[in-house]
Parts: C-alpha cells; structure tokens; sequence
C-alpha cells in the first residue's frame, strides 16, 4: 500500500489549488469515499484539513475559524448524508451574512435522477443545497469548477457575503485535466462602489445638525470598526450593536451602549433618535425582540445592496456602499461641516443607558445574569468567547460580557441553532491560536456537538469549554407552562460532565461558587488542552 500522494491534476485538485491561491490554508469536513481527489492534494498545498465527527461540526468550525480571519469557511463533504449534515451550518451562514465555501461531488454525469440505489444517491442534492445558500452550481467541466470558485470568491469580495455551494460529478472529480496553473491564480477583483458623493453629503448634514443622534451597526459594519468609531467620536453619539457587531466598537469605549438592541433601554434611545444612522443592518426581529424599530426620527442607512434599505424600517435617506468606505466619506463629509454642539454630556447618558440594560437583564432572567456576571469576571480579557442558543448565552453573557473587538463571541442571533459553540470555538482557535478560546453552553446545547470534544484533542488546541446545567431545556419548558402543558421532553438526564471530558482525553470539574469558577478557569487556561468546567446552575452560590 502506498502513501504518496502524487500531483495527478484532477478537477478535484484544481479546485483546491484555486483555494489555496485565494489563502486558504484550513479546510473542515470529513474523507468519505467519494471525495478522496479534493482530499488528494492538501499535503502538497500546505492545507491543514480538521476532520470532524459531524458535517454540521465541520461548517460551524468553518465559520469560527472564518470570523477569526476574514476569508471563507471551506467545507468538504461526501455526497448524499454528508453534504445534507452540513446544510444546517449553510443555513447558518446565509442568515447572518458570512461567507463559506461547501464542496461536494455528486452523481457522474448522466446519472442524475437514476434512482438505481448507488452508495449515497439523493433524489436531488443539489437543489437542497440550492436552496439553503446564496447559489448552488453543478459543473461540467473542470474549468467550470475552477470559474466557480473565482465566482464563489468576487461575491466575497464585492457583494453580500452568504455561502455558496459547488458541486462536481463524480467522474468530472476524478478525471485529470489540462488546464493551466495560471487559469487557478487569484483574481483581483473591482472595489465595491463608491458611496453617491451627493447622498454621503446629506447624511453628513443631517448629522451635523441632529440634537440626538443615535448610530445602530449591524453584522455588516464588522469590517469598518475604526470608520465606525471616527464617525461616532466626531459626532459625540452613541452606538448600539446589534450582536453580530458586538465588539465593532469596543465596548469599553464611553459611547457604547453594547450588543443591547435586544434590551428596551437600549433598543429605545435608537428608536426615539432624531437622526438614526444604520450601518449594516436588516433590523430584523431576531436582533431586535420584537417585531419593528419603528423609529422616530429621520433613518439614515449604509448598506451594501439597495434591496436592504428600506427592509423592516423606511429610510429617509439610503446610502449604498460598503461599510469601511461609505463611513470614511461620511466622517470627512461630517470634518467640513462639523456639529454646531455635541450631544449634551453623551458618555455619562451611555453609561446610563449601559446600566439600565444590565438591570433590566438581571430582573428579566436573575439567575441567568447572575451567573453570567460570575462567568463574565472570571474570563480572561482578551478571550474568544463562543456561545450556543443557550439562555447562559442570549440572556446572560452576551449582555454582561464585555468586548474589545468584532468577531470575539461567535454567535447566530439569527439562525439561533443548538450545537454551534463548540466547533465554533475550535474553529476560532485554529485561526487565533494566541487568544485563549472559550465555549459557553447549556447542557442541552452542548450534547448536540458533544462529540467534537475529540476533534479538539485530535487538533491539540486548547478550548475551554463552561456547561451551565439547568437540567435540559429550560426555556422551552417555561413555553410549555406558559401555554398550560405539563413538561413533556424537556427534562434530560445528565452525564457526569466531569467524567466525560476525562473519558475524551481532557480534564473536567464541577464548581460551585464564584471562587472556584475564577480558580477552574485560570487552571483551565494554564493546563491548556480539552477543559470542561460543569456548573449546576441551581447550586451555584453567587456572590452575596
């Protein structure tokens, strides 16, 4: 048996060769016996590939690793089962506008619709695909898949960033082919327009001349942290975020209000703005906890597609443009007519504004915040921090953890699923492997994606994983209360967690106070490895 792997230029290492042009040097997924050509050159390319234990791991570890580094998550899959585990990691990406690359092969050319029991065949997968992402293509050719992931990467770069899906038959995949390394170079593409000089000016008066104005940065102003801040500082307004912009301005600046758009006392000092700035933002409920903005005052909006403008909230003036360049115009429009006055002492309002929502977190949920605060002191500042759609998450550290930048506690506000945290954490540690790397979870979330507890043993990376035990799904049950049922699925047996992250080759504890929380973490960071700190929520004494 041999193990070399020779440079045989199938379509599959062609596709891989254009990939690893465009920097990308991580791939997620897991070898099946249909897609051996894309696993072919890894080695030769310097690509490090993660096997996961799940598909649905393999993307969420992509979009991790992809906050973390600005390029797309790349994920591989075998046909059939293997591609569809991974759509709900698609559907991930497509709500919360990131970018990802899925790969599969499927049936050979003239195959299709055969319907004659060959290994994997799916009546059609790749309109499943299709339509869970932004585009899905089957070539026929191996220049069509080269041109594919040019395609995949010009949206990237100029348009709005969701995933797309490529998917190459299965002989095509195998078949060598002659085209030229040239035709898999990198391609410079055109910078996104400039924002309309004339409208950039409006806004900048509007502006100028508002009492209170308020700017609300949404997922696409991720990449214009330092625009964003120059335009707020100039201005004296605060800034709201949504929580995929959590951290875009650093959250210990005196202007920011956080990720509290969800929080009424947040969420109304932007509504009630005499001039509101939105930056990337479809304002949608998911973000918001109810239904409308239904802003007050005069709405300006900045985003990258015309279509986004006027969604779930009227602008009286839309700006399109990429977030860094249109907020730089705006910020040396605002330098030449600047503000008669500043918002009166605008830092003691947002400090204000800040406390208001931490409390009206503590009286909607006190044991979630309570232990949130205890978790949120005990983390080391510079932490990555992911998250699951866990009430730990969503109604207690996101609120009380502080951030310094974007990308720092991986979430889905809008997919909302169960599962992420872990393969995202991992993800994140790959691409940052000098910032300490955190998942925060509930114990139901958790069992979702228990078993990428190995791939963070197999990867040798150093993930810290917190489990908050309420004893299963205790949201859900409090919904089946609300609408007089008795508990019915939601209470679940516990593993003893400790033992568990022990039995895949970590170290796991059980705490119960903020003492030895602070103390759990601080051993977790210095041990390194696979760490599991168990906390039963009931029993943690917090801080008197």
């Amino acid at each position: 048996m041999t193990t070399t792997t020779e440079a045989r230029r199938t379509t599959g290492w062609l596709v891989v060769e254009t990939l690893a042009n465009y920097g990308i040097d991580t791939v997620f997924g897991i070898p099946g016996t249909h897609n051996l050509e894309f696993y072919r050159p890894l080695a030769q390319l310097g690509i490090r590939p993660v096997t996961t234990r799940h598909e649905q791991g393999a993307g969420y570890g992509a979009d991790g690793w992809s906050l973390q580094t600005g390029k797309p998550g790349v994920v591989i899959t075998t046909s059939g089962p293997g591609l569809l585990n991974a759509l709900s990691a698609a559907g991930t990406a497509y709500c919360e506008s990131r970018p990802m690359v899925l790969i599969a092969p499927g049936p050979a050319r003239g195959a299709e619709f055969a319907d004659v029991g060959t290994l994997h065949e799916t009546k059609d997968q790749l309109a499943a695909a299709s339509a869970i992402v932004e585009w899905g293509r089957r070539v026929q050719t191996a220049e069509e898949a080269v041109e594919a992931i040019h395609d995949a990467f010009e949206l990237f770069a100029t348009g709005r960033p969701r995933p797309v899906y490529l998917e190459v038959p299965l002989d095509l995949l195998e078949e060598v082919s002659e085209v030229s390394a040239e035709a898999t170079a990198a391609r410079e593409f055109n910078a996104p327009a400039s924002p309309d000089a004339e409208l950039i000016a409006e806004a900048a008066r509007l502006l100028a001349d508002a009492a209170d104005p308020v700017i609300l940065a949404g997922g696409g102003s991720r990449g214009a942290a330092a625009e964003l801040r120059a335009v707020a500082e100039r201005l004296g307004a605060p800034v709201v975020t949504t929580l995929n912009a959590k951290g875009v301005l650093d959250e210990r600046h005196p202007l920011s209000l956080g990720a509290n758009l969800r929080l009424a006392a947040a969420r109304e000092v932007a509504r009630d703005a005499d001039v509101l700035l939105v930056v990337g933002s479809k304002l949608g409920e998911a973000e918001l906890w109810v239904d409308r903005l239904d802003a007050r005052g005069t709405v300006i909006r900045i985003d990258l597609l015309k279509s986004q403008l006027n969604k779930n909230q009227d602008a009286q003036l839309g700006i399109v443009g990429d977030a860094s360049v249109a907020l730089a115009a705006l910020d040396a429009a605002l330098a030449e007519v600047a503000p008669d006055a500043a918002p009166r002492d605008p830092a003691a309002r947002a400090a204000e504004v800040r406390a208001a929502a931490l409390a009206e977190s503590a009286a909607g949920s006190p044991e979630n915040a309570a232990l949130a605060a205890a978790i949120a002191s005990a983390l080391p500042e510079d932490a990555i921090v992911a998250t699951d759609s866990s009430q730990i998450g969503y109604v207690g550290l996101l609120n009380e953890l502080v951030v310094a930048r974007p990308n720092s506690t991986p979430y889905m506000a809008t997919y909302a699923t169960l599962g992420y945290g872990l393969p995202a954490a991992l993800g994140a540690r790959i691409a940052d492997p000098n910032r300490p790397s955190f998942v925060v979870t509930g114990d139901g979330a958790f069992m979702f994606s228990v078993n990428e507890c190995i791939t963070v043993i197999e990867q040798r990376l150093d993930v810290t994983v917190i489990v908050v035990d309420n004893g299963g799904y205790a949201e859900i049950k409090q919904n089946e209360a609300d609408a007089a049922i008795a508990p019915v699925g939601v209470d679940l047996v516990q593993p003893d967690w400790a033992a568990l992250a022990t039995a895949f080759g970590g170290t796991g504890v059980r705490v119960g106070s903020r003492t030895e929380l602070a103390g759990a973490v601080e051993a977790a960071v210095s041990a390194g490895g696979l760490q599991l700190i168990h906390i039963v929520q009931s029993a943690f004494e917090p801080e008197a």
